[in-house]
């Protein structure tokens, strides 16, 4: 399902307010709740765990997971790339995303894909590469870039898929709307690696892609 707002302009300002200094990979964003707020930016969505500032030229998609209608991720679409981010809760020790890295990469194996552990902005992340049927019934491979960021007691996993998984760069509007994150994981106590369920705006509306 796709998102749709309803009463806020989606517009991408070229006026950007002085960065905090931040320690670690995150001094560029992504933010914590406590680091950052949208303020009155209407360009920024609310979806619970997550504030996503949305720019022109990306759609938004919130698909279920499952049969319980649980929404996990929010998806951005720009043309022949998408980005989807999920947020975890971790302990304030950190080291989160080394486990969850790992545990990619074995996966990876069992699907017998390929994988390649890379130095990037962010800190270690996973050039992946999975094979798929296409349509016309050859095979073919599905491309993706998943960077792991840890916050305080969080870890936002954000995926690059099509064009942005298989050609990776850290400019442009999809690495930009990953910065632009603002992660509201709340006081309350989880389990490590619980996912941040993420909520639909009271003031958009859900469309079918058929739309």
């Amino acid at each position: 399902m796709a998102l749709r707002r309803n009463k806020k302009k989606i517009q991408d300002d070229p006026t950007e307010e002085a960065l905090p200094e931040v320690e670690g990979v995150r001094h560029l964003g992504p933010w914590d709740s406590t680091e950052r707020s949208p303020g009155d930016d209407e360009s920024y969505i609310d979806l619970g765990p997550l504030l996503v500032r949305v720019r022109e030229g990306l759609e938004v998609q919130l698909p279920a997971d499952g049969n319980a209608g649980e929404i996990g991720s929010v998806v951005l679409v720009a043309e022949s790339a998408a980005l989807e981010l999920r947020a975890f809760a971790a302990t304030r020790s950190g080291g989160l995303w080394d486990e969850v890295r790992d545990d990619l990469i074995l996966e990876v194996a069992r699907l017998d894909g390929e994988c390649e552990q890379v130095e990037g902005i962010f800190g270690p992340e996973l050039l992946v590469k999975v094979k798929v049927d296409l349509p016309n019934g050859e095979k073919g491979f599905q491309p993706s870039r998943i960077v792991g960021i840890e916050g305080p007691r969080w870890l936002l996993r954000a995926t690059f898929l099509g064009d942005a998984g298989l050609n990776p760069s850290d400019e442009g509007l999809l690495i930009d709307t990953l910065r632009d994150v603002i992660v509201q994981r709340g006081p309350e106590p989880r389990i490590p690696r619980e996912s941040l369920l993420l909520t639909v705006p009271s003031d958009a509306t859900l469309i079918s892609s058929e739309e």
